[in-house]
């Protein structure tokens, strides 16, 4: 399941494309979205400093960023610079997106991203902070007193990546979702670097905590279903992964999992018998997007290449 689409709403606000040739206006219902062509001779430095021109930098509060470019080999370190360097004039920000592409324009697990800490500590007043894409991707550990919600969407998330995070503090985080993908394209963690992860990360704001997209979604099921924290969850989110009846039993039986409003289980490899128990949960469970195995007993995490 690659992601064939662009985003259309992020930070509770509606995607418009940026296009040079309309007038931008700023509002608390749009966010834009600044995206190369391939037959763009820009660079996306060139096009942010086009774009932050034409508007009142100190009322910018949300931006995406989409392709950079149609070299493959380009990461974000340049544009990334360039947001840094203007941060003085954008006080205001509030939600950054890194990597906005579809598979289309490049595949999860080729979009080439750089070291995004600068941004972090650029940007005080970041609430909403997501990346598409790990190839490259680092951060160094850091501290962030406003940071709300965090995303990072991969088809393999480095271990280095995790323990950086781990390092790091944002006591106000309320939204935590990592994508972990596969071996074949880079993952490479167990569920003791998770254990540590949501250990050193939980707030007592902490509302959300989706694990996507997991070729060892049974193994974190297991854990997470005798967790005390997902008693205290609002959602939790073990989709696009390959989670099956391993994973379902230890969720059905967990104490804690009937105190959530939502578990979402999309994109699964739960047996009919074991989904109809799940369903007599007083709870949401999102069960589409059920799969089979393959002739030889594969399982696919939905994103991957």
């Amino acid at each position: 399941m690659p992601i064939s689409e662009e985003t259309v709403t992020f930070f509770n606000r509606t995607v418009t494309e940026y296009d040079p040739a309309e007038p931008v206006t700023l509002s608390d219902d749009t966010v834009y979205r600044l995206s190369l062509d391939y037959e763009d001779e820009q660079s996306m430095s060139e096009l942010i400093e086009e774009f932050l021109g034409l508007i009142d930098k100190s009322q910018l509060s949300a931006l995406i960023i989409g392709a950079w470019s149609d070299e493959s080999d380009v990461s974000s370190a340049a544009l990334v610079e360039t947001l840094v360097r203007h941060a003085g004039e954008l006080p205001n920000l509030r939600a950054l997106f890194i990597g906005d592409m579809t598979y289309e324009e490049r595949e999860i697990s080729w979009i080439v991203q750089s070291d995004l800490t600068p941004l972090l500590n650029a940007f005080p007043q970041l609430e909403e902070f997501r990346v598409r894409g790990t190839d490259e991707l680092k951060f160094q550990p850091f501290t962030h007193a406003k940071l709300r919600t965090l995303t990072i969407e991969s088809g393999g998330l480095p271990d280095s990546v995790v323990q950086s995070l781990a390092a790091s503090t944002m006591p106000a985080l309320s939204h935590l979702e990592l994508w972990l993908g596969t071996d074949g394209y880079g993952f490479s963690g167990n569920v003791a670097l998770y254990q540590d992860l949501v250990a050193k990360l939980r707030t007592p704001t902490l509302a959300y905590l989706g694990l996507r997209n997991a070729e060892i979604a049974d193994k974190l099921a297991v854990w997470l279903a005798g967790y005390e924290l997902v008693g205290c969850l609002t959602t939790l989110d073990l989709s696009l992964g390959t989670l099956g009846d391993v994973g379902a039993e230890a969720l059905f039986n967990s104490p804690y999992v009937p105190k959530l409003k939502t578990l979402n289980l999309e994109h699964h490899y739960i047996s009919e018998e074991w989904q109809e128990k799940l369903k007599s949960l007083p709870i949401t469970v999102d069960l589409s997007d059920p799969q089979d195995e393959d002739d030889d007993g594969d399982r696919y995490v939905a994103v991957s290449e």
